[in-house]
Parts: C-alpha cells; structure tokens; sequence
C-alpha cells in the first residue's frame, strides 16, 4: 500500500465552491474550482460515480482553466429520478456548463460511462463545447463481445455505521489499485446518513429505471464535430485497443492515448501521468 504523498494532500485542500442547478425538475449538484474568465474545463464521472473522483485531478490546471464537475442525476449529491435517460444526462451536462459560467466553448473530461452522455451533449449542441476527451469509454466494433457487467444489488444496502459502510466500497467494474489513499479518499465521499443507518449515494435502481431506446453510441460518435481525444487503459477489462483502432478507423483525427499500467479507472491508478497527458492534449488544443 503506497503512502499519501504531498500532491494528493495539496489538491484535494484545494476546495471548490458547490452549486445546485435544476434541470427538468431535478437539483444537480456540480463544484467550481478557479477564475471565471479563464477557459473552462468541464469533468464527468462514470456509472454510480460523482463529481468528488475529480477532486485531486482537478486543481492541477487551476493555472490555465476554470474548472468545474458536477454529479450526474441518480448519484453524488444530485437529486433521483423516476426515469433516466441519455438525452437528459446530456441536458445536465449543457445546463451546468451554462450555469457555471465556464467559457463559451469548455472542453469535457468524460469517463466511461459519463462519455456516452458527454458525447450526447456535444452533438445535441455542435458549437458548445471546444473539445471532448474520452477516458475509457467510447465505441466498440459491431461483431465485438461486451464484457458482462458486474451483479447489482437487489435492494438498498443500509450499514448500521460510517466505517462499515466505508470498507464495503469497491471499484465498479472490479480491479485492484495501488494508490488505496485514492480509492479511501472516493469512498468517504461515496456514502451519505439516512434515518436508519448509512448508504451509498447512487440510486440503486438508476440502471433499471434508465429509459431503453436502441444504442445510439457510435452514431453520436461519428456525428461529433468538435476535437476529440482518447484516453484508455492498457490494462482494462472495459476498453480494448480494438476498440481505440477502430474508433480510430471512424475518426482518423481522434486523438489515441495508450496508458501504460492503467486500468479501467486509470485516473486512480496513474494520476500523475494521467495529468500529464491530459494537460499535452489541451495543449495541443490551444
């Protein structure tokens, strides 16, 4: 297990204002780091995830941007709905862009499951965003085989305290990761007090309630006419290097980064270098 080092003290001391929004009858949660007037930055996390998995990546272009990550509806600290739907995760996307005043064309930092929606987003309204960075998530060949995804609970989990609670936290899909201080820090921000005890902060029945229309990913994908990049894991069990090719056969421009030791959640497993990364992207974006 490594120990915390001074950065992830350092960025996560770094703390963002909070904000709510409404959209379709839904409070949406969404933090903001940095000066207005700057070019904006705009992070979406993945499936059953919320805005504080960004919290020590986000201080690190406070330099250059205005920052900001808000919670999806169904988690973090946004309000539940009766329905979910792409079109509406997409809406929460472009109102909290507006809302927080980031620049007139932000660019997005999507993970895996918040990268179809970003996707929906930037192709609902073409000239909104400057750019999209995909971080493990994307499109996968026609005749490729979807990995099974992992068993969800049947009822709501109550644990009678904050600590119990706490060590039930596990990475979705499952892997290991070196840096436990990332995954203990999410963790204490992933579980929130109810009358009878302690539960996490996802609806439970999001994925049930998700309206089903025919998967429009690569569409979106192919319609998209902003700049857009790739970040994916070596190592994932999610993302493949098929799945980066042939993206790329769809979209010669994309822009494909290949993290070495990197998993699915490879922002917590090489944070340092995922950094870097990005920051040589948005460079490059300038």
């Amino acid at each position: 297990m490594s120990e915390t080092p001074d950065w992830f003290w350092q960025a996560i001391d770094t703390k963002p204002e909070s904000f709510e929004v409404d959209v379709d009858e839904c409070d949406i949660s969404y933090q903001r780091w940095g000066e207005a007037g700057r070019p904006g930055l705009l992070f979406v996390h993945g499936h059953n995830a919320h805005a504080h998995w960004w919290d020590f990546i986000a201080p690190a272009f406070l330099e250059e941007y205005q920052v900001a990550a808000l919670d999806l509806s169904g988690m973090g600290d946004s309000d539940h709905r009766d329905e979910y739907s792409v079109d509406l995760y997409a809406k929460e996307i472009l109102t909290v862009a507006e809302h927080a005043g980031l620049s007139d064309q932000p660019i997005v930092i999507a993970h895996s499951f918040g990268g179809m929606m970003a996707t929906r987003a930037a192709v609902v309204e073409p000239n909104r965003f400057k750019g999209l960075v995909l971080v493990d998530s994307g499109v996968r060949r026609p005749d490729q085989e979807v990995p099974k995804e992992a068993e969800r609970w049947s009822k709501p989990k109550v644990y009678p305290d904050f600590d119990i609670a706490r060590s039930r936290f596990r990475l979705q899909p499952p892997q290991t990761c070196d840096n436990q201080y990332i995954v203990d820090y999410i963790a204490r921000n992933s579980v929130e007090r109810i009358d009878d005890g302690w539960v996490w902060k996802f609806d439970e029945e999001l994925s049930s309630r998700m309206s089903s229309k025919e998967d429009s990913r690569q569409a979106d994908f192919e319609n998209l006419s902003t700049k857009v990049a790739l970040i994916y894991g070596e190592l994932s069990n999610s993302f493949t290097k098929d799945s980066a090719d042939y993206m790329q056969e769809l979209r010669p421009d994309l822009t494909v980064v290949a993290m070495a030791d990197a998993q699915h959640h490879l922002f917590l497993d090489q944070p340092l270098a995922f950094i870097d990364e990005l920051k040589s992207i948005l460079a490059g974006w300038q």
